[in-house]
C-alpha cells in the first residue's frame, strides 16, 4: 500500500470509530463507554500525531488541542473507575477496602454528571469541517515524501521512548510512567503504519500491549495510593491502614515484574535509522 493511503484510511476510520464511540458514551453513559470513548480518541490522536510530519497547518493543531481536552476532561473520571473495578476483584478476600470504595463512588458520582454533561455537548462540527480538509490535503501529498516523514517520526518517537526508559529509576515510578506515555504514542502510530512495514510480525501488537499494560499496571497502584492518602487525611483508621499495605505490596510487584522485562521495549523498534529491524535479524 502506499503511505498517503494507508493515513487516508486511517483518518477515515478511526474518525468513524471515534464518533460511533462518542454516540455509545452519549446514551450508555458507564465505565465501559468511557474506556472506549478514551481508547477511541487517543487513537485518533495518533494519525494527527503522524500527520504533523507531514502537513504543515494550524488545522492539526486545532484538532489535536481539541482531542486532548476531551481525554483531560475524563482523566480523574476514568482513574476513579479503574480503582473501582480493581476493588470489586479483592473486596471478597479485603473487605477492609469497603470504607476506600464508598468513598471512591462519591467521588465518581460527582465527576459522573458533570463528565457526562461535557460528553454529551461536544460539538463536532469544527473538527469535522478540519478533518475533511486536512484529507484534502493529503490527496495532494508526494508519495516519496509522505514515506520518508512517516519513517522520520516513527525512528524519533521510539528514540524519545529509549530515553525516557535510559533514566528509569525503580525508587521513582514516575519515570516508568513517562516511558509510558512515550511509547502508547509509538504503540498507536506502529498501528496505524504497520501495512508501510515489511514483515512487521503481527504478534508484536499483543506483546505491545502487553508491556504497555505492565506498565499500566504500576501507574494504577501509583494512583490507588495517591487516592488513599486524599482520603487518609481526613479518616485514618485500620481498614485504611490495610489497604494502604494491600497497595504497596502489588505496587512492589508490579515494579518487579516490569523490571524484569523492561529489556523487551528494544525488541519493537531499530535503535538508530540506519539499523536494521530487529524482526529482521
Amino acid at each position: 500500500m502506499k503511505a498517503v493511503d494507508v493515513l487516508l484510511d486511517a483518518v477515515d476510520a478511526r474518525w468513524k470509530k471515534y464518533r460511533s464511540e462518542l454516540k455509545i458514551c452519549r446514551v450508555e453513559f458507564s465505565g465501559e463507554s468511557v474506556h472506549d470513548l478514551r481508547v477511541a480518541v487517543r487513537r485518533l490522536l495518533a494519525i494527527f500525531d503522524l500527520l504533523r510530519s507531514v502537513i504543515h497547518h494550524p488545522h492539526i493543531q486545532k484538532i489535536r488541542r481539541e482531542l486532548k481536552i476531551q481525554l483531560d476532561d475524563l482523566d480523574e473520571l476514568r482513574d476513579i473507575q479503574v480503582q473501582l473495578a480493581d476493588i470489586s476483584e479483592f473486596a471478597h478476600d479485603l473487605p477492609e477496602l469497603a470504607v476506600f470504595r464508598e468513598y471512591l463512588q462519591k467521588k465518581e458520582k460527582k465527576l459522573l454528571h458533570s463528565a457526562h454533561k461535557k460528553v454529551k455537548s461536544l460539538k463536532l462540527g469544527g473538527v469535522s469541517r478540519r478533518i475533511e480538509k486536512v484529507s484534502g490535503m493529503m490527496e495532494r501529498l508526494s508519495e516519496q515524501n509522505v514515506s520518508e516523514s512517516l519513517n522520520e517520526t516513527l525512528d524519533d518517537a521510539f528514540a524519545r521512548a529509549v530515553r525516557y526508559y535510559s533514566v528509569i529509576d525503580a525508587e521513582k515510578p514516575a519515570t516508568i510512567h513517562r516511558l509510558r506515555v512515550a511509547f502508547k504514542k509509538f504503540r498507536y502510530m506502529i498501528e496505524i503504519t504497520h501495512p508501510l512495514l515489511a514483515d512487521f510480525p503481527t504478534e508484536n501488537f499483543q506483546k505491545m500491549h502487553n508491556y504497555q499494560g505492565m506498565m499500566g499496571d504500576i501507574q494504577d497502584m501509583e494512583v490507588a495510593l495517591q487516592q488513599l492518602s486524599d482520603f487518609s487525611n481526613s479518616a485514618v483508621s485500620a481498614e485504611l491502614i490495610a489497604a494502604n499495605a494491600h497497595y504497596t505490596i502489588r505496587l512492589k510487584q508490579s515494579l518487579f515484574n516490569y523490571l524484569e522485562d523492561k529489556g523487551e521495549l528494544l525488541t519493537f523498534w531499530r535503535i538508530a535509522p540506519d539499523q536494521s529491524f530487529p524482526w529482521e535479524n
